[in-house]
């Protein structure tokens, strides 16, 4: 078994419900080395940071051999599995997303997240039978590499649509039938709803955790099995940023760098 492959095996046995794998989310080489030392099992990458810290918007704007490179760095930073966000796949169609996942592969990834909204104008989410199409490319580039592939499937009928629990579980089973081994629904912080879509999904449920959202032990208590920060933490970096900017062209002060993270700190961890 190669190195990849231990990894990806490694990735996927980490998703148990009732004590889940918990993913601070990076979005550079820098960010994910911090996040291992902190003792990671794993790291994953948010998309929207990816794509801020690469200049782009977030929502399907990035240019897919920007996204590789970064997911190279990142996977070459750290001796960990590593999950890749790659928001709806990068492709208008299900062999470009494949493509995109054969990229992914090759530049080190063992998981992918992918999201079924959609920015072109049109609805919110992408019909059912087209996303699973497009999940079943990824499916089938992950088989034909060789590599126990981690998919992800994102559903945003919360964060997108009308957070309906019926629709969500539907999705979420055709999903399951296209090649996802996991169902990511992020938007949903109400215990009482995380539960039943604990039950009623039969894989392992990823949720999206930040300020509100139950903490971690409680979302183990519901049987949840990844909880992923998303953005947040790079929105977190980015607000210190403002607020050292804020301060330093008004005040003329620096209160708001009194906690960082020392040079010797991360230089050393970039050895």
């Amino acid at each position: 078994m190669t190195d990849h492959q231990s990894r990806a095996e490694l990735f996927r046995s980490l998703h148990i419900p009732g004590s889940p794998l918990v993913l601070v989310n990076a979005w550079d080489a820098a960010s994910a080395r911090v996040v291992a030392a902190a003792g990671a099992s794993a790291v994953a990458t948010t998309s929207a940071g990816v794509a801020w810290s690469l200049g782009s918007p977030d929502g399907d704007a990035l240019d897919r051999d920007d996204a590789v490179e970064l997911i190279r760095r990142v996977a070459a930073a750290v001796p960990l599995p590593v999950s890749a966000d790659i928001e709806s796949g990068y492709g208008r169609t299900p062999a470009e997303v494949g493509d995109t996942v054969r990229a992914v592969l090759a530049a080190g990834a063992v998981g992918v997240n992918v999201e079924d909204a959609r920015y072109d104008g049109g609805e919110p989410l992408r019909p059912v039978d087209e996303q699973c199409a497009r999940l079943a490319a990824v499916r089938s580039a992950g088989d034909a590499a060789g590599v126990p592939l981690y998919l992800n499937a994102r559903i945003d009928t919360f964060l997108r649509g009308g957070g309906d629990v019926g629709e969500t579980v539907a999705r979420a089973s055709a999903y399951l039938a296209a090649g996802a081994d996991g169902v990511f629904v992020p938007g949903v912080v109400d215990p009482a709803v995380i539960r039943h879509l604990a039950e009623a999904i039969p894989a392992p449920l990823n949720v999206l955790a930040g300020p509100g959202a139950p903490t971690v032990g409680e979302l183990a208590t519901l049987g949840v099995a990844r909880v992923s920060l998303g953005s947040a933490v790079a929105e977190g970096a980015y607000a210190v940023a403002r607020r050292a900017a804020d301060e330093a062209f008004g005040a003329g002060t620096y209160g708001a760098l009194a906690d960082a993270l020392d040079y010797g700190t991360l230089n050393a961890l970039m050895r």
